[in-house]
């Protein structure tokens, strides 16, 4: 069975592990949710991730979730630009989430940031997701 949306399973992954409790979670490995995860630990939605390779050339990150005083850092995730329906913004129509308290992922020209980085150079691209 093939897997059309690769971003969003990931995202479904930690959602789910984060509402279990659980430390950890695994999602098979590419570069745009190498990137992403960057992003996600570089706000202080993750502790970090590692990279586990396999025989036969399979790769998975091993991404361990954040906790304080008991709850999950990370307390919404959602996709935004699905593979049937792309959403993309301009830097100017760049909508703040939670009153910029959450942090909205974007693939630029530039690569995959964080909104605010976004903002700071200028540019505008695909909404991948909003974190809160």
């Amino acid at each position: 069975m093939t897997m059309t949306d690769p971003l969003g399973d990931m995202l479904t992954r930690i959602r789910n592990a984060a509402m279990r409790g659980k430390s950890k979670v695994t999602t098979p490995a590419s570069k745009l949710r190498k990137r992403v995860l960057d992003v996600l630990q570089a706000e202080g939605y993750i502790r970090g991730y590692a990279e586990v390779d396999y025989s036969g050339g399979k790769s998975e990150f091993e991404v361990e979730l954040k906790y304080h005083e008991g709850s999950p850092v990370i307390q919404k995730i959602e996709r935004v630009s699905t593979p049937g329906r792309r959403v993309y913004s301009s830097v100017r129509d760049l909508p703040s989430f939670y009153n910029g308290l959450g942090v909205s992922i974007l693939s630029t020209p530039k690569g995959v940031m964080s909104d605010t980085q976004a903002r700071d150079q200028n540019v505008g691209g695909e909404v991948l997701c909003k974190v809160f």
